[in-house]
């Protein structure tokens, strides 16, 4: 994986969380790369998602733009890709 320095979108997520798979499963079957921080090994991490969300939800998915989603739904996801022109 890159460093979230490297991609252009970030995802705070856990191998348990619905949400998280069904996000990265999203970006994936589009092609779209990204960095995820699995906050299950790297439990500092959540620190980081916390204050760029003010909320303890997952997945956080930040965007290049500094703007970020906190549990969003695929909807969510594709309109935010299409505006930043990543697909």
């Amino acid at each position: 994986m890159t460093s979230p320095a490297d991609s252009a979108i970030t995802v705070f997520g856990a191998d348990w969380c619905r949400d998280c798979i069904r996000t990265k499963k999203q970006l994936d079957s589009l092609g779209v790369e990204y960095t995820y921080v699995d906050l299950v090994a790297d439990p500092s991490a959540a620190d980081i998602a916390k204050e760029i969300s003010g909320r303890m939800n997952i997945p956080v998915v930040l965007y290049p733009d500094s703007s970020h989603h906190v549990e969003p739904s695929n909807a969510d996801v594709e309109s935010k890709l299409r505006e930043l022109s990543l697909i």
